[in-house]
Parts: C-alpha cells; sequence; structure tokens
C-alpha cells in the first residue's frame, strides 16, 4: 500500500501542476517523434536497399547513396505531432503552426535531397561533359530555400504567403545587390552553356586570375580549375563574362599540338654553297633529290639569262640557309610524329638587330599530352641545332665568348 502510493505521488503532482504536465506530455511527444523517425529511417533505407539489389536501375542506387530515403523519414514525426495534438487541446491552434512549419521544412530538405540525386543521375551521361547542370541545381535549391524560408514566416505568423511575397517586392533593390554576384554567375552558366565554351575537364588558362589546368568543377558561383602545380583556382563564375580566357580542349580534341620555335641563325655565317659544301650535302638523302633539282633549274636559269660565272653575284646560286630550310622541311615531313595534313612549314621571320636571323619551325605534333608533346618537340629542336655546323651555320649567342669566323 505504501508502495502505490509512493509510486503514484509524483504523477499526482504532474497533473496537479499545469506546467510540470504540460512539460511531461511535451516531452514524451518528443521522443515518440524521435522514434517514429528512426524506425521510419530504418525502414526506408533497409527496404530501398533491397528493393534496389533487385533492379537494375542505377537511380534507386543513387537516391539511396545520396541520403534521400534518410530525409523522408523526417516526414514520420509530423504523423506523431498530429496524433498528440488531442493531448494540447488548449494549444491546438500554435501546435498547429508549429507541424506545419516542421512540415516545410522537412519537406524543403528532402526536394534538395532529391536535386542532389537527379544532378547526381545527369553527371551519369556522357552530355554532362559537355553541358553542367550543377549551377541551375544549385539556383533551384536556392529558390527552394527562399520559398521555404517564406512558408514557414507566413505558417508561424499566419498570414497569407502571396503578402510577404508583395512586401519583398520593395526590397528588389536590396536583394539585387545581395545576389549581384548570383545573378551574374547565373547569366554566366547560361551563356558558357549555350556558346558551348566551358565544360569540365577542359584545360583553361586565365592568366587575369593565375589559372593554367583542368576544370574540376562549374558551380552556380564559382568554377573551380586544379592547375599545373596541383594548385586550384576558384574564379567567380560570372569573371567569364568580362575577363578573356583560351580554352584548349579544341586543339585535344583536333588530335594536333602545335609547334612554333624559332632557332636564330648567326647572319655572319650565311653565305653561297660552295662545291665543296654541296658535295657533303647531296649524301644527305632529305636533301639529294631537291638539290639535283634545284641545280638542274638554276643552271636552266643563268644559261638562260646569260651569267657570267666568274662571280657568284651573277645569276643564281643556292646558300647554305636555303639548304638548311629545306632541308628542315623535308626532315619535318618524314617525321612519324608530326601531322602531315596540319600546317607545315619552315620561313624565315624579320631579322632582329641584336638576336640573328629567325628561322621558324611551325607544324603539328601528333601527340597533344604535354610531356609527350614536349619531348617531341626537344627532340626535333636538339637535330635541327645539332644539323646547324654540317651546313657552315652557326646558332646567334648574343655574349658569345667564342668568334670563330675568323678561322674560316
Amino acid at each position: 500500500m505504501n508502495l502505490d502510493l509512493s509510486f503514484n505521488l509524483p504523477i499526482t503532482l504532474i497533473h496537479q501542476d499545469p506546467f510540470l504536465d504540460l512539460a511531461a506530455k511535451t516531452g514524451i511527444l518528443l521522443v515518440a517523434g524521435l522514434l517514429a523517425f528512426l524506425l521510419a529511417r530504418i525502414l526506408l533505407v533497409r527496404g530501398a536497399r533491397a528493393f534496389a539489389h533487385r533492379t537494375r536501375s542505377g537511380f534507386d542506387d543513387i537516391l539511396l547513396e545520396s541520403g534521400f530515403f534518410s530525409r523522408a523519414a523526417l516526414l514520420a514525426p509530423a504523423l506523431v505531432f498530429f496524433w498528440g495534438m488531442e493531448f494540447f487541446s488548449g494549444l491546438k491552434g500554435v501546435l498547429d503552426h508549429l507541424i506545419f512549419a516542421y512540415l516545410a521544412v522537412a519537406v524543403v530538405l528532402i526536394l534538395a535531397r532529391l536535386l542532389d540525386a537527379l544532378s547526381r543521375l545527369y553527371r551519369t551521361f556522357e552530355v554532362s561533359n559537355r553541358r553542367p547542370i550543377k549551377g541551375y541545381v544549385q539556383l533551384i535549391k536556392l529558390f527552394i530555400y527562399m520559398l521555404g524560408a517564406i512558408s514557414v514566416v507566413s505558417i508561424l505568423l499566419g498570414e497569407s504567403p502571396w503578402g510577404l511575397l508583395s512586401g519583398i517586392g520593395a526590397m528588389t533593390a536590396v536583394l539585387m545587390l545581395v545576389f549581384r554576384d548570383t545573378i551574374l554567375s547565373l547569366v554566366a552558366g547560361i551563356q558558357m552553356s549555350a556558346n558551348d565554351l566551358l565544360h569540365a575537364g577542359d584545360w583553361i588558362e586565365m592568366p587575369a586570375m593565375n589559372a593554367d589546368g583542368t576544370v574540376v568543377d562549374i558551380a552556380l558561383n564559382t568554377v573551380k580549375v586544379q592547375n599545373w602545380d596541383m594548385t586550384v583556382t576558384a574564379i567567380p563564375t560570372f569573371k567569364f563574362l568580362d575577363t578573356p580566357f583560351k580554352n584548349w580542349e579544341s586543339m585535344t580534341q583536333s588530335g594536333g599540338r602545335r609547334i612554333k620555335r624559332a632557332i636564330m641563325i648567326d647572319q655572319s655565317s650565311i653565305r653561297f654553297a660552295d662545291p665543296e659544301l654541296k658535295a657533303r650535302l647531296a649524301k644527305v638523302q632529305h636533301l639529294a633529290p631537291f638539290m639535283e633539282m634545284r641545280q638542274k633549274e638554276i643552271d636552266a636559269s643563268n644559261t638562260a639569262s646569260g651569267a657570267d660565272p666568274s662571280s657568284p653575284l651573277n645569276g643564281r646560286r643556292m646558300t647554305n640557309i636555303g639548304l638548311f630550310r629545306h632541308y628542315a622541311l623535308e626532315y619535318l615531313r618524314s617525321h612519324p610524329k608530326i601531322r602531315q595534313d596540319m600546317t607545315l612549314l619552315v620561313r624565315q621571320l624579320q631579322p632582329h638587330a641584336d638576336d640573328g636571323l629567325p628561322l621558324e619551325i611551325y607544324c603539328f605534333t601528333s601527340e597533344t599530352a604535354w610531356a609527350l608533346h614536349e619531348d617531341i618537340k626537344s627532340d626535333i629542336m636538339d637535330h635541327l641545332l645539332a644539323a646547324l655546323p654540317e651546313f657552315g651555320l652557326r646558332a646567334y649567342q648574343r655574349n658569345a665568348l667564342v668568334d670563330t669566323r675568323g678561322a674560316e
């Protein structure tokens, strides 16, 4: 009998104190809501995982990995709260507002996870590299969060959301100022997508932002570029509207990467080709057919014009730099790593007063990868520089300590 009295005493005190009674009922209701959430999450996640193992579709796996079903379990406590309103008859109006506000927040969180899942599903398609939608997804999520916040405030205040929206209309100028970068970034994203200017995986170069590397992420507000030194540069998306940048992706897709390098020739080493030089170069496979054809052409031209052979300045003559230029061209034409269907030429540029005569090599390698391209380019330049002495030519060095002109 005494035990019954001691057990019923706290309950009696709780019923007699309205505050304690309200606190006890609230605590029980919150614990019941938490248990409902945990139970619903376990059932939904396990059920979804079992269903995903039996289907070939990858979307259910993406929904599971993105946490959509865990977020969907947030709806379960709302059912418990609606059921528990019977114990709070005096606070029914206030609780209605709180529960509907909770529902609005839950729906917003669930929709955000659904958008994440749809974005991940889109990235499984090849078109996602050419038409990224991450920026648009972030914009939609921003609108959902804004609408959710407006809905929660209108529910708690007991007013129509349209009334709040009309009040927000008066703050348009403030919102435009706050979201200026976001709006500009949205416009930039639309223009880049419409004009096919930028994709994830592209190699871009933007000197103004010290960016030179691969695009790893395109979002609403930022474009992340992993530079070749493994640093990451975050570029505001709207910068692509007014800042020049170079996209090297078309070069990769073309299958050819350009070599544009000049050899500086010491102009004092340029001379007419004498019989000794011709005899030595006639043994070069790349030059022999050309020299034979050119000599016949020159002899015929000189005979027709009656040129006096006693002076090399009379009539036409072959020069060592002309022979070297043709040799370099034939060497490139026979190189297995040079694209023959793209521009290929060896030309003289405007002479520099202090740097010699530039002889430019202009061609395209069949390797577009940086390391392989640089290796091919270095091999070509190594060979041509080493071939200069065979033609009696010298590479120009401004402050060379050795002058071999007197030895010739």
